[in-house]
């Protein structure tokens, strides 16, 4: 099934969302929300979207500064893009959810949980990054961060869309380079004023995430959610100490290893999927 582009206009951005299936019988178990990480798009959840969108009623938003989306050059607290998330939640009439956050957008998750519990059925978190807070001297650092993660690596400035192209296929989310990570690829670039070439994903915006993602906790008292942490074997979360808040503070807990590294939704989407189907299928089953 395929997706319909539709936007939100809300009263600071416009939020740019994908749907699939809005005609499956309304069901607050049959709603779920998928959420990309830094630098991505909505469309990142293609195939796992297509996979459950004869069973769900899916949404998955650009976020703000992301893709289609409006992209202040302020306005990324979690507090304000968590209120892009439940704006779009009423403008569902979505009372609930299956929630999935990958990367920063699992830290959002575990923010949101923490704050407003009644707005998820389940959480998937999807190599989350930075779940905690980082001292304040980890700022000092953050240069030499941004020219290492390969989610920022598009940017630009490139001279060319052919030289932005020969970029991403050296990247880790593009590993394989399907017909999908081409379309991802395309859709996220633009030429620029000057004539250059890069991501639609700004450097304003990139700033005030990290700001927040540092200094946020996102894990500071139990939850209980039915939560599935999804952990690839070459994601960010390897270590059994990054596991630890996690098994401390979320007290209905499943960690799942799968193949990939930190995009395994498209590196080994088969695994990915079935993983994330596996687990939605248990919350129908606890419930009957």
């Amino acid at each position: 099934m395929t997706f319909v582009r539709k936007t939100l206009s809300l009263s600071k951005v416009n939020l740019s969302y994908l749907e699939w299936n809005s005609a499956v019988k309304a069901s607050s178990d049959t709603n779920i929300l998928l959420l990309h990480g830094l630098a991505d798009q909505a469309l990142v959840w293609k195939k796992l979207a297509e996979e459950l969108s004869d069973r769900y009623h899916i949404i998955a938003p650009d976020m703000r500064g992301h893709g289609e989306s409006s992209k202040p050059d302020r306005g990324y607290t979690f507090t304000e893009v968590i209120e892009d998330l439940e704006a779009l939640m009423e403008h569902l009439n979505w009372s609930k959810a299956h929630i999935l956050g990958h990367s920063w957008t699992g830290k959002v998750a575990a923010i949101w949980a923490k704050q407003n519990p009644q707005k998820f059925n389940s959480m998937i978190l999807v190599d989350p990054i930075f779940i905690m807070n980082f001292p304040s001297l980890f700022k000092f650092m953050l240069p030499l961060l941004y020219r290492q993660l390969d989610c920022l690596k598009l940017i630009g400035p490139f001279t060319s869309f052919e030289q932005a192209e020969n970029q991403a296929k050296e990247l880790a989310q593009f590993s394989g380079w399907s017909d999908l990570q081409q379309e991802l690829f395309q859709a996220g670039m633009e030429q620029k004023p000057d004539g250059s070439w890069g991501s639609k994903f700004r450097i304003p915006t990139r700033n005030e995430i990290f700001e927040q993602v540092l200094e946020v906790p996102g894990l500071t008292q139990a939850i209980d959610i039915p939560t599935l942490l999804i952990q690839p074997e070459k994601g960010v979360n390897r270590q059994d100490w990054q596991l630890q808040p996690y098994k401390k503070y979320l007290t209905h807990l499943e960690i799942q290893k799968i193949p990939g590294n930190h995009w395994s939704f498209l590196v080994e989407p088969d695994s990915f999927n079935q993983t994330v189907q596996a687990f939605l299928n248990a919350q129908i089953q606890v419930k009957l």
